[in-house]
């Protein structure tokens, strides 16, 4: 352990200077970017236990940073002694007006940018916010937070806590203040990162996100996908356009976008494209981690799961007197070229091909039929259950007529039997 001798701020003679660690190479290592921590809960582990090898007695460390996501807020990085990793959480946005956040040492580091110590030891110490009973209870005799200021003025935080008697020495106190700003400007590069990240997953979809982050940003930029289509639309939307405010109407949209979008993404698939009030997705087949079998059952199960949210949704517009919500899911099993087009100024990652614009038709029957979900003979031949036939049929812009499925005990309206249904 290496110390060196600094002097308190505003003294001038050697009988008060202070004992503080030497953390210059702490400071190289977070300059040079955190080699051999790629991940932020890497860094704070790695930084945790290198200024404790520095003579650091800390107990505890966090980091909290915002971030620009439509769901999450903030999160937060928890380091302790004797941890294996770094424990992650997350905060949505309603955390802001809770009594949680609003007694907390972040919430008036962020909003004031001063730093906060409690020297806890002391017995007249002021126990001004909720978690502080708790950390002296715990044998915590210091805790600071301080603010870390991001270059477009942005404050985060970043605490420290010690079990040490008496606390925290002016020295040690010198030795993290002297990390503040490299930790700051490291934890902004990680921050961008994730934001970046973020925003991408948000409008772009995750796997079309990575793409993008691993360069694949020209024009034209794209490659062949064998893929389970998702095609589906809202039925008579314009109607509800006439009928309903805008904002209602909007609120109403992103229900229903909740429940098939949702599905796609929560059963493994991709969404690529809302349509005005149709949505456009793929579960792309990947033979080194499934069968076509597992990758269309897949596609089905996400189906179904849509289908069960929207019985939920229509079961609450007729108990509030409203009419249910039509719709059709088609699904087909073909190529696709997955990739960037557009114009030089304005790109979308989406897919193109024959066999998006068959799913979209098949969709279009879904009407035609009076059912809710249809699937193609490509995908029903990979499918383990008795799928019903519904018969072959052309479909606009389309050589070849297609057979169509409806699912197992499921009939048309105005059938009178399975059997005259499907004979």
């Amino acid at each position: 352990m290496r110390i060196k001798r600094v002097r308190a701020m505003g003294a001038e003679s050697a009988a008060n200077a202070v004992e503080a660690p030497d953390v210059e190479d702490v400071v190289d290592w977070l300059i040079a970017g955190a080699p051999g921590a790629p991940l932020s809960q890497d860094i704070l582990m790695r930084l945790s236990e290198k200024l404790v090898e520095c003579g650091l007695p800390i107990y505890r460390t966090a980091v909290f940073v915002t971030t620009l996501h439509p769901n999450v807020m903030g999160r937060g990085f928890y380091w302790h002694v004797g941890a294996t990793e770094v424990q992650v959480g997350e905060a949505p946005y309603s955390v802001l007006d809770s009594e949680e956040y609003n007694s907390n040492p972040v919430a008036r580091v962020v909003q004031s940018g001063e730093e906060v110590r409690r020297r806890l030891f002391d017995p007249d110490c002021e126990l001004d916010f909720i978690m502080l009973a708790g950390l002296k209870e715990e044998g915590i005799t210091d805790y600071l937070m301080q603010p870390l200021v991001f270059t477009d003025g942005q404050i985060h935080a970043g605490s420290y806590s010690t079990k040490q008697p008496g606390g925290f020495t002016e020295g040690q106190v010198a030795a993290i203040n002297r990390i503040r700003a490299p930790l700051s400007r490291l934890a902004e590069v990680m921050a961008l990162k994730r934001v970046t990240r973020n925003l991408l997953d948000a409008y772009l979809g995750h796997q079309s996100g990575e793409k993008v982050l691993a360069g694949k940003v020209k024009l034209g930029d794209g490659e062949d996908v064998h893929a389970v289509i998702w095609f589906c639309d809202l039925r008579g939307s314009t109607p509800l356009v006439d009928s309903m405010s805008r904002p209602d109407f909007l609120k109403l949209l992103n229900v229903y976008f909740d429940c098939m979008a949702g599905a796609i993404l929560d059963g493994g698939g991709e969404e690529l494209r809302f349509i005005g009030d149709a949505v456009l997705g793929i579960f792309p087949v990947d033979l080194d981690k499934a069968t076509y079998t597992e990758t269309c059952t897949k596609a089905v199960a996400a189906a179904k799961d849509a289908i069960a949210r929207m019985a939920l949704v229509n079961a609450a517009r007729t108990a509030s007197g409203d009419t249910e919500l039509g719709y059709g899911i088609g699904l087909h099993l073909g190529d696709v070229m997955y990739g960037n087009m557009g114009t030089a100024e304005r790109i979308e990652f989406s897919v193109i091909g024959a066999a998006a614009n068959e799913a979209a038709r098949i969709e279009g029957m879904t009407k035609i039929l009076g059912t809710n979900f249809l699937v193609s003979e490509e995908v029903e031949k990979h499918l383990t259950e008795d799928w019903h036939s519904v018969g072959r049929h052309g479909l606009r812009g389309v050589g070849d007529e297609i057979e169509l499925f409806i699912m197992p005990g499921e009939t048309l309206p105005g059938d009178d039997s399975k059997s005259q249904a499907f004979g």
